[in-house]
């Protein structure tokens, strides 16, 4: 049976709020937890964007959950800090951190005044990038030359063994490059055969490790709340390909989002009153083999969601009836 995660929103919490959420969501029952890591925030209304990996520290000294997060290096993070950093969590909490390593998206990287690479680039880069951090992770000195330069780094403390390494695809086509390097896939939700066909070039291609799903969720008392809910906190997360990753601000993202249709809307995000039809739907992701399932209620209030998978939604889940 799958394990099932708490995802914290660093866009929509601040983040001393956040680490009373994930404090709150190991109570409720759930058994690991992922972050965002981002610079700024999917639109004007969310408002918050905290560092990931102070947060990280934190969460994993006072939780015994689990937790990872997905990382964009060649830009915004140099690949050894990111290789320090990782491996820094990973020799204090052996057995507990993860990391997804992605291409990115211009939103977080501009700020850095460098020019933003096309997709193919961005593909290229983060390969080299997961190259210098495995061979850091591995205790050699490094130097390389190529889309991102490294002079003669080592990384001095190193855990027992190296974080895994997962490689996030929204694509078939960049789950099939992914499978050459990760340890795991991790997707986001999206109608079944979308998912189902990520998953399918993932393994097809020799993909290896466990496979893991971020859902976003706006469950209400009525359609009509939850329907507001997404529309007013993830309608971004429509907009398609390439704006998403190409917009630099949350300004600009908002006006890509504003007429986005509720039916839109709700590709991206599960909209629904009912813990049984929220169930019904996760039980769908579980049969295509994802072993872990982060879910992330896109309120920036989690307390009612934290209650409600406390009392109703986790043991539904748990349950293998």
């Amino acid at each position: 049976m799958p394990d099932y995660g708490f995802h914290a929103s660093h866009e929509q919490i601040s983040p001393g709020r956040l680490l009373a959420d994930v404090q709150r969501a190991e109570r409720a029952g759930f058994r690991m937890a992922m972050c965002s890591d981002h610079f700024a925030p999917w639109s004007v209304r969310q408002g918050h964007s905290g560092f990931a990996w102070s947060w990280l520290g934190a969460a994993l000294a006072t939780t015994d959950l689990e937790l990872g997060t997905v990382c964009a290096p060649g830009q915004r993070y140099h690949p050894a800090v990111v290789a320090q950093a990782s491996a820094t969590l990973a020799q204090m909490f052996p057995g507990r951190f993860w990391l997804a390593l992605g291409s990115g998206q211009n939103m977080n990287e501009h700020i850095t005044g460098d020019a933003w690479p096309a997709k193919d680039i961005r593909q290229a880069r983060l390969e080299e990038c997961v190259d210098v951090v495995r061979r850091l992770h591995a205790g050699e000195e490094v130097t390389h030359r190529g889309l991102v330069e490294v002079d003669r780094a080592r990384v001095h403390s190193l855990p027992d063994t190296p974080p895994p390494l997962l490689g996030p695809a929204l694509t078939p086509a960049t789950a099939e490059r992914a499978a050459a390097w990760a340890d795991g896939l991790i997707t986001v939700n999206a109608d079944l055969e979308t998912v189902a066909g990520i998953v399918r070039a993932y393994r097809g291609a020799g993909g290896r490790g466990p496979l893991a799903l971020q859902v976003h969720i706006s469950i209400a008392d009525t359609i009509g709340q939850a329907r507001d809910l997404a529309r007013d906190q993830w309608r971004n997360n429509a907009i398609d390909a390439p704006l998403d990753a190409d917009l630099a601000t949350p300004e600009e993202l908002d006006l890509a989002g504003r007429y986005l249709p509720d039916e839109k809307i709700s590709e991206v995000v599960i909209v629904t009153d009912s813990v049984d039809d929220l169930v019904g739907r996760l039980r769908e992701f579980e049969e295509l083999g994802f072993e872990r399932i982060y879910l992330h209620h896109v309120a920036r209030d989690q307390a009612p969601f934290l209650e409600l998978a406390e009392r109703e939604l986790l043991p539904a889940l748990h349950s293998s009836t």
